[in-house]
């Protein structure tokens, strides 16, 4: 028995498993995929995929920082 039987050809995939989408942006912060993008990703082609891979980076600069802890309460009053 060899190897072969159990190889397979992966997906090719922008996720780092980081999954938690942005609440404005409604993209995923780690990957940049919508929700619709991430969940019809294994029905796209092999060119589609790497077509919306070229365009994911650009997505990022859209993205506002959310800030959490005492800043984020401060900055919700008002104060800075």
């Amino acid at each position: 028995m060899t190897d072969e039987i159990w190889k397979r050809a992966e997906i090719e995939s922008p996720c780092v498993k980081v999954c938690v989408v942005h609440p404005e942006a409604k993209i995923c912060i780690g990957c940049y995929r919508s929700i619709a993008e991430i969940g019809g990703w294994s029905r796209m082609s092999p060119d589609e995929r790497r077509h919306l891979m070229a365009e994911l980076p650009s997505r990022a600069a859209t993205l506002t920082k959310r800030r959490g802890g005492r800043m984020g309460r401060d900055l919700g009053r008002g104060a800075i």
